[in-house]
């Protein structure tokens, strides 16, 4: 097999980072109920619906509560001791759970996107080979979910400090990116405060009516 190009069905791990406090929300976002579901709840099952191989799930801010409450059946649960320290640290932690599996790919989801659809993941994991870098590509730019080749693991986890996760590391090689356009599948916004949801829901009412 070419380990530059797999091809179809490369195995890739998902993985929800959903270990923040929520401090603009009031509480962690994981918790936090979209259609009658917990956002983490819907990130767990966008990844698994024909898209990513595995699945684990990074929690951190009262992750007792999270991991009582929500349903998060065929995913690997995984807690990040350092959450507080932000996202770098949760995506540092999200890439060491998946370095001992077979995947040549990680699909990264933020938990508080709710309007990623399995076809947008299904789009990036097709790209799927240790070598690409991939974000989902909107209207106003691009964004997650994002798709690291296994290559790239150690350089992003070196570079994921603070708040800023890959960003760094993408920077840098902003050339060698591919986006995928999703934004007629998928809705890049996330959900940072209760009129956000609001808004959330008040669209999709919208768009079914």
């Amino acid at each position: 097999m070419d380990v530059t190009h797999p091809g179809p069905g490369a195995p890739v791990a998902g993985l929800v980072l959903a270990a923040g406090a929520g401090r603009r929300y009031g509480r962690p976002k994981a918790l936090v109920e979209v259609h009658g579901r917990l956002l983490v709840e819907r990130a767990v099952a966008t990844l698994r619906a024909d898209g990513c191989d595995s699945v684990s799930v990074v929690l951190g801010a009262d992750a007792e509560s999270v991991g009582a409450r929500a349903d998060l059946t065929g995913a690997a649960v995984v807690v990040n001791p350092d959450w507080a320290g932000g996202m770098g640290s949760s995506l540092r932690t999200g890439l060491a759970a998946v370095m001992p599996t077979p995947a040549v790919a990680a699909l990264v989801l933020l938990v508080d996107m709710p309007g990623i659809t399995p076809e947008a993941v299904r789009r990036l994991v097709g790209l799927a080979a240790p070598q690409v870098l991939a974000m989902a590509g909107y209207q106003t730019g691009r964004g997650h979910p994002v798709l690291l080749g296994r290559a790239h693991w150690v350089g992003v986890a070196a570079s994921a400090v603070g708040d800023v996760g890959a960003r760094p590391y993408l920077r840098e090689r902003v050339e060698q990116i591919r986006v995928v356009p999703v934004g007629d599948v998928a809705d890049g916004g996330d959900i940072d405060t209760e009129a956000d949801r609001v808004r959330f829901l008040a669209a999709g009412e919208a768009a079914s009516a």
